[in-house]
């Protein structure tokens, strides 16, 4: 269905997909990142240790195919065929392994006029201690991220606004990435009023210095002032 509207949108908006469209942008988020799962020990074939799947999948429940036209995958030179390329959700590739290493996803879409993006994700296989002792099987390591189109071309603006779901329910993350953000706001709402609380205290701490400064001078004028009427007293 993709490939259909895309070659619809081609023959109606022609080579320069009908110009760039000002003052428009659109933001698509998306989630990437890898599954792992320990084996048990060392595999004796080939000494691997984690079955592992990376993937890259829209934060929304639609179907980005619609403007995506494919996503490749850049492995380790390690695997054979390191460069995978996917065409259709849902763009994952899942392979096997003992070593973590970063993984290059780049993504082109149906317009050509629009260029390719390129993401890193550095591919994780091993727990943490606190996931150990929790006793957590999979290792999950995603992150959210968003694609920004901005100035697209007529037929991208079209592409883009006329996806449709995926499925029929709701879409799924691995991360509750709402409770990332909520934490996020806190931590950086409780790091604002730290510092607030800091910059009051130095300003008071300022404060006091500057009269303790305004005292002391005073002081040495006075001093100051004795030793001149003392000087006359001599002096006569």
């Amino acid at each position: 269905m993709a490939a259909m509207l895309y070659k619809y949108k081609m023959a109606e908006f022609g080579p320069d997909s009908g110009g760039r469209v000002k003052g428009i942008s659109i933001i698509k988020p998306v989630v990437y990142g890898n599954l792992a799962r320990y084996f048990g020990k060392k595999r004796e074939e080939d000494g691997h240790t984690h079955q592992w799947t990376v993937y890259l999948k829209p934060f929304r429940n639609e179907d980005i195919s619609v403007y995506v036209k494919k996503i490749q995958f850049k492995l380790h030179e390690s695997y054979p065929n390191p460069l995978r390329v996917l065409t259709k959700p849902p763009y994952e590739v899942t392979e096997t392994g003992w070593g973590e290493f970063e993984v290059v996803i780049k993504i082109f879409f149906n317009d050509p006029n629009e260029r390719p993006v390129t993401l890193y994700h550095l591919l994780k296989l091993f727990q943490s201690e606190t996931n150990i002792m929790l006793g957590n099987k999979t290792l999950v390591a995603e992150q959210y991220d968003e694609l920004i189109f901005q100035d697209p071309t007529q037929m991208m603006q079209q592409l883009l606004t006329n996806t449709r779901q995926l499925t029929l329910g709701s879409q799924r993350h691995e991360t509750d990435f709402e409770e990332v953000e909520r934490k996020t706001l806190n931590s950086i709402i409780s790091a604002k009023k730290k510092i607030r609380f800091e910059i009051s205290e130095l300003n008071e701490r300022l404060k006091q210095s500057k009269e303790a400064i305004h005292k002391f001078r005073d002081e040495i004028k006075k001093l100051e002032e004795q030793d001149g009427e003392k000087d006359d007293i001599i002096g006569m």
